[in-house]
């Protein structure tokens, strides 16, 4: 299981990362359009579809990375206060009532989604460019697929952390910006006695 893990957030990782320098481009196509919109008067057709696209594959693929990290946005008032093994317990059964039937879904009913759009050349109707998308729509059964395989871990964690009473660690950690904002006051407290 362990090894599994390591696995897991080895790809939702490095996948995530690969996929953050898309906001490199955005930022460089945004540029560029603003450039050629107010300086020279003269607007690009593709622009607009470009920017959907590149911010589709950061969206789409952060998913699985966000999940490794513990970073999705969680309501866990009433969560925290358990003990690890009851959160365990929450965690296995929700992900099996929940998560899973959301990204097989996904996977699943993506993959029709992209194979249509791919046998038919799918272009954007959004913009008289017409540029291709359908190499876009086959990130949507990918990033089911990886959030498949990294809901897999999770729920080898949550087995872990029952059979044991402690989580395991992670690869990166998301912390939440209360622990962070306590432990910067901390350390500037301890400077003025200093």
């Amino acid at each position: 299981m362990r090894s599994f893990i390591k696995f897991a957030d080895q790809l939702s990782t490095s996948m995530g990362k690969a996929f953050s320098w898309c906001i490199v481009i955005l930022m460089a196509g945004t540029c560029y359009e603003v450039v050629m919109a107010y300086a020279f008067n003269a607007p690009t057709l593709w622009n607009f579809d470009f920017s959907l696209q590149m911010y589709g594959a950061i969206f789409m693929m952060a998913g699985a990375y966000t999940l490794s990290t513990e970073a999705h946005v969680r309501g866990d008032v009433i969560y925290r206060l358990f003990k690890p093994r009851t959160q365990g317990w929450i965690d296995l059964i929700l992900y099996f009532v929940f998560f899973f039937p959301g990204v097989l879904a996904l996977a699943f009913y993506g993959y029709e989604y992209a194979s249509m759009a791919w046998k038919i050349k799918e272009t954007s109707w959004n913009s008289p460019a017409q540029i291709q998308i359908y190499m876009a729509k086959s990130l949507i059964p990918l990033s089911g697929l990886l959030l498949i395989i990294q809901g897999i871990s999770e729920v080898f964690r949550s087995i872990i952390c029952i059979q044991t009473g402690h989580w395991p660690a992670r690869m990166v950690v998301a912390e939440e910006t209360e622990k962070i904002l306590m432990r910067t006051t901390q350390d500037e407290d301890q400077k003025d006695v200093i």
